[in-house]
């Protein structure tokens, strides 16, 4: 295992709460506005069924998008995220806001972002991470980058990572796996 994976898992070891930006990260970053201006956003079951298996292990997961849609509300709603702040230009406050009220460590944070006005929080989170399809920026900012991009997996792949390095994933696929015996 290299170095900077042993970095990774060792910080994901102590990770609380999973925070992750919306457009680029849960989506593609594309926008669908039908006829009415009325807008529509595609997600991946993978990234939802990773959320669902982070909060189950007692992860909690929470959601920071700069713009509004109602499309995200109802995505964390039916996934069960109680954490949802939408039209949030400064995030780094937001978080520092939710430190106090949830009394969380920095170094339990962990965030998936991919552009410009995540980097605050990438810079100062206890493990920040990116996604391939964001900005190069954001790069500089990660300690992971993930291998499937925003929209297509990326949060399923964090999600499997985080219960890995936690000792939490084997009683996940416990849940599903049957034992076949030779």
């Amino acid at each position: 295992m290299t170095a900077a994976k042993n970095d990774f898992r060792r910080k994901a070891r102590g990770v609380a709460v999973l925070l992750l930006d919306v457009d680029g990260v849960l989506t593609d970053g594309r926008i669908l506005l039908d006829e009415r201006g009325k807008e529509k956003k595609i997600f991946h079951v993978h990234d939802g069924q990773g959320i669902r298996w982070l909060l189950k292990a007692g992860v909690e997961v929470g959601i920071i998008s700069g713009r509004s849609s109602g499309s995200v509300q109802a995505r964390a709603r039916e996934l069960g995220i109680t954490l949802l702040f939408q039209g949030i230009q400064d995030k780094w406050a937001l978080v520092q806001a939710l430190l106090k009220k949830k009394g969380w460590d920095l170094k339990q944070v962990a965030y998936v972002g991919d552009d410009l006005i995540d980097l605050p929080l990438l810079q100062r989170v206890g493990l920040p991470i990116g996604v391939p399809n964001g900005h190069p920026l954001t790069h500089r900012a990660v300690d992971y980058v993930t291998r499937k991009s925003g929209g297509w997996g990326a949060v399923r792949e964090v999600a499997e990572e985080l219960l890995k390095s936690q000792g939490k994933w084997g009683e996940i696929v416990k849940g599903y796996a049957m034992v076949i015996e030779e």
